[in-house]
């Protein structure tokens, strides 16, 4: 379900740029030293924002680092802070989740690639949850939220939306003390995590009809075999529009330090972009290759 967030950095500064690269790759050397090298597989551009987010606008000190992807050039890397340690426990319990939806959701066989990560993944797993027990609890519930809805077939799209959004949120109410920071940040984590579910089903719809896997676009619209006329498409973009609205709102609200410029081209232009490649058929999630 992650795998959306992009910013755009025709729209940054080199310095910026290099930042952002920097709290990827700090993030990237958070999880291995706090839960091993295996969990470095689980890193993507989405739980890069999400610690940018946490991390209150303070200074991106960084470093350079050699690395088993970079080991002849050091890359700038972050260092560490109370926003990437926080980040870096939330990854492993939203992966974590992630990997149980799958599990449920898939037969046997589409089912093995989910079980051997949560066996990868199991010991660090039982380490955030000890340390954020909290953030899991309330991970586990609102999945088995949207597990009940999936076995009803609810065909309403917010009232899917609505089960991964709060669990997003969770992100800012468990982990950010000051309480206009945090009102702010779960409003925007909110529509963000909304933004995401209704994103990822529209980008899922056809392999969801193929296999008969629950999607609420499916529900929702009189489609063509998991596609979507032009009107059902404008409609479901202006869903996604009012999403990215509501954040960019929240955004405003708020000083975010260095990464304003970063967060706002996300806001502003990222997610806009790739909602219109993702409903117009040219969206393809970025390798960890190309992100790294």
């Amino acid at each position: 379900m992650f795998g959306y967030v992009r910013t755009a950095p025709d729209h940054l500064s080199q310095q910026e740029q290099q930042n952002f690269a920097g709290m990827y790759c700090g993030l990237c050397h958070t999880l291995g030293r706090r839960y091993g090298a295996v969990s470095r597989m689980i890193l993507n551009y989405d739980l890069t924002f999400l610690a940018i987010l946490l991390s209150g606008g303070e200074e991106c000190r960084c470093e350079k680092h050699r690395c088993v992807v970079h080991p002849f050039c050091g890359r700038a890397c972050a260092q560490p802070t109370a926003a990437l340690e926080l980040a870096a426990d939330y990854s492993v319990i939203l992966t974590w989740w992630q990997m149980q939806d799958g599990i449920a959701d898939s037969g046997f066989f589409r089912g093995l690639k989910y079980r051997l990560a949560t066996v990868l993944l199991r010991k660090a797993y039982r380490k955030a949850k000890a340390l954020q027990p909290k953030f899991d609890e309330r991970t586990c519930h609102q999945l088995q939220e949207l597990a009940e809805l999936e076995h009803q077939q609810c065909a309403s799209m917010d009232q899917a939306a609505d089960t991964f959004a709060r669990l997003l949120a969770a992100a800012a109410e468990e982990g950010v003390a000051d309480p206009t920071r945090r009102r702010v940040l779960t409003q925007l984590l909110y529509h963000l995590g909304r933004w995401v579910y209704l994103i990822d089903a529209a980008d899922d719809l056809k392999r969801d009809y193929a296999d008969g896997s629950y999607n609420p676009l499916l529900y929702r619209f009189a489609h063509d075999h998991g596609v979507l006329t032009a009107e059902q498409q404008a409609e479901l973009g202006r869903t996604l529009d009012l999403s990215i609205r509501q954040m960019a709102a929240a955004y405003e609200l708020l000083d975010f330090g260095i990464w304003s410029n970063v967060i706002c081209s996300v806001v502003y232009e990222g997610l806009y972009a790739v909602g219109t490649a993702v409903l117009n058929g040219t969206f393809h999630r970025r390798s960890k290759k190309r992100e790294k």
